[in-house]
């Protein structure tokens, strides 16, 4: 069965752990990947020579995934172009190689976001059926935390 948290997947890193960010298969002119959006962002922004790094892989060896022990963060493709929706069959492709990459760096646990969904553009339901067979409980997906409104505090007015 395919295990779920709520929460920040950027708390659970800064604890220790390590997660997954969904990346593309894009390197510019300079080398770097594209990383402009989402999750990858915000990785870039933490760790500015995370898009180097990545472009350098993604070149020499494609659009895999790639773990980056140092800094506990595994490249998780859900796009072959930013410009484009996720692809399922590359999240499947891309979650069958995580797992090897899982079990060859000896990894207790990897936590990842939904894959494919938000700015990939696809349903969480559809994609958790498609991948449910793939993972293990090592694999630990993450459902963001959103303040609802209706739950939000209320500032009180001031009549005059």
């Amino acid at each position: 069965m395919l295990r779920e948290q709520s929460g920040n997947l950027w708390d659970v890193h800064t604890s220790g752990e390590i997660i997954a960010i969904t990346t593309n298969g894009i390197v510019k002119a300079n080398g770097h990947a594209v990383m402009g959006a989402g999750l990858a962002k915000q990785a870039a922004e933490r760790y500015p020579d995370l898009p180097r790094w990545l472009g350098q892989r993604i070149r020499q060896d494609g659009n895999h995934p790639y773990f980056f022990p140092a800094i506990r963060l595994v490249s998780f493709p859900t796009k072959f172009d930013w410009k484009q929706p996720a692809d399922v069959h590359l999240i499947q492709d891309s979650l069958r190689l995580i797992r090897d990459l899982i079990e060859q760096a000896h990894l207790p646990r990897l936590f990842c976001p939904r894959p494919g969904c938000g700015l990939g553009q696809l349903d969480w339901q559809t994609v958790k059926h498609m991948i449910e067979p793939l993972v293990d409980d090592r694999f630990i997906f993450m459902t963001p935390l959103r303040e609802s409104l209706s739950t939000a505090p209320t500032l009180p007015t001031h009549s005059s």
